[in-house]
């Protein structure tokens, strides 16, 4: 715990002199900034553009996130920062690109890396600026110390440190009253017992349940997040929520509430999901908070069971389907109701559009986000401030205003691939799509704007040249010495 708290203490010298140096505000300028928000991020897991209502779905049933979409705003454009789960949270909670800091796409109980906690989190600047701060749900940056989010910003931690369909790993300590189920004894777990979709329920950095009842785990999530907001209701110092679902990745599971609602189980967790939200905004009504909380809601790559259309693509593709996320922002009285932002940007620029509205100070270190409190508040004329956004994963991908360019020839069988469309792949080496007139990214446009591939080929190189010899290094996971090992079950 001493790099926690000695980073936590560079990070408060930091914090304090970048506030020093900022000249004081006027009466007037001080009248008119608005209170530093409460924030709730909730962010799903493997929800595709076309498992929402507000997007067009006639499966799943989401009222409470249409009635958010017309109180709030819709992000049409709105991209995360790789097409699987660690890769995008690294973005999402950083503000850079996940090969900026050596993250793998995805880690596993196996693994022996995470996030490094001298790399700035959203909840490290927002717990630096005052606030209170909670991680509810799945993690996946790290499951051991110096990487679990206690480590990382958070006050607390309550959830499954990694995706729902792996397994424990014998390092993490159990609780003095740890609840063991499915027959399993102490003697047995502590010995190394693991199988793959039982994974462990953890508070702070004790495992408190193994394995977790996965059917409750939505409810449980939003009980937990709906304490956490009441029991500083009548406080004056602002919270950050970060509710990160395990749905709707698999294997699914629903409450008895919802299960067997739909014809299909991810309808279910869908509906299970747009509940919760649900249950949140209306604690934030209930207790007048509503005015002085964001909402975010998104998730953090395309669909795997449910549905990316009519995207091109899915969960691992960096097509549309994969990256391109349904996406909703409300605040009440500062956010334009009913309305819809048509401008690139994504989860990376989260954190420096918090700063300004927290009054934090950036992170010493490069970031590779941008502050978009103009596209989020509905400024008019507000414009992307991304003249290309690139994401390195699967292949890799720019985009451009209208332009979505490949720099790889498409294939003919796999997700995404022409073969799923029904005809032959193009012989073209690379693929650009105008995804204003062809949403669906059908017409390989390359042959006919020779300059805009070159421009964006150039664009794409630079960018991978300049992250990769700038990389960052990851922190290695903390193992106690004699405890079982960490693989996979079965090899």
């Amino acid at each position: 715990m001493d790099t926690r708290f000695a980073r936590l203490s560079l990070w408060l010298t930091v914090l304090y002199l970048s506030l020093w140096a900022v000249p004081k505000l006027t009466a007037q300028e001080t009248s008119t900034t608005a209170p530093r928000p409460n924030v709730i991020i909730i962010f799903m897991d493997d929800m595709g553009w076309g498992d929402v209502g507000f997007n067009g779905a006639t499966g799943p049933r989401t009222p409470r996130l249409d009635q958010m979409a017309r109180d709030g705003r819709r992000f049409n454009d709105f991209y995360v920062g790789c097409s699987v789960c660690t890769g995008s949270r690294t973005a999402l909670m950083t503000g850079c690109h996940f090969r900026r800091l050596s993250m793998k796409p995805v880690l596993f109980p196996d693994s022996d890396q995470g996030l490094h906690p001298e790399e700035v989190t959203i909840a490290d600047l927002l717990q630096g600026a005052g606030y209170r701060t909670a991680c509810i749900g799945k993690w996946h940056l790290g499951h051991l110390p110096p990487c679990l989010p206690t480590y990382q910003g958070f006050d607390s931690y309550f959830g499954i440190p990694y995706s729902n369909d792996m397994w424990i790993d014998p390092a993490n300590p159990l609780a003095p009253d740890v609840v063991l189920r499915e027959g399993l004894t102490l003697e047995e777990v502590k010995a190394g017992h693991k199988k793959r979709n039982w994974v462990p329920l953890m508070r702070d950095e004790q495992v408190i349940e193994y394995p977790v009842d996965q059917t409750m785990i939505t409810r449980r999530y939003t009980e937990e997040a709906i304490r956490f907001i009441e029991a500083g209701k009548d406080d004056q110092q602002p919270f950050f929520l970060y509710l990160p679902h395990t749905m709707v990745h698999l294997p699914l599971a629903a409450s008895p509430e919802f299960a067997g609602r739909t014809d299909k189980l991810i309808w279910d967790c869908i509906e299970e999901v747009d509940w919760s939200v649900g249950k949140i905004l209306d604690c934030l009504d209930q207790n007048q908070l509503s005015e002085n909380t964001l909402v975010i809601f998104t998730s953090d790559n395309g669909a795997a069971v449910g549905s990316s259309l009519p995207l091109r693509g899915r969960k691992f593709t960096v097509y549309d389907g994969g990256v391109k996320e349904p996406t909703l922002m409300q605040w009440k009285g500062k956010i334009p109701a009913d309305t819809v932002c048509r401008e690139v940007c994504g989860t990376i620029d989260l954190l420096p559009t918090l700063a300004q509205w927290a009054g934090a100070p950036l992170p010493p270190r490069k970031i590779d986000g941008r502050n978009i409190a103009p596209l989020i508040l509905g400024k008019p004329g507000a414009k992307t401030p991304h003249e290309t956004f690139c994401i390195a994963h699967s292949g890799g991908t720019v985009r451009s205003g209208k332009w979505k360019f490949y720099p790889w020839q498409e294939k003919a069988k796999g997700r995404g691939s022409a073969g799923e469309l029904g005809r032959e792949p193009s012989p073209l080496p690379v693929q650009l799509y105008d995804t204003s007139a062809d949403i669906a990214e059908k017409n390989n446009l390359a042959g006919e704007y020779p300059k805009v591939v070159q421009r964006l080929q150039a664009a794409y190189e630079a960018h991978l040249k300049e992250v990769e010899s700038e990389a960052r290094q990851t922190a290695l996971l903390k193992r106690p010495t004699g405890v079982p090992t960490p693989k996979r079950p079965g090899k």
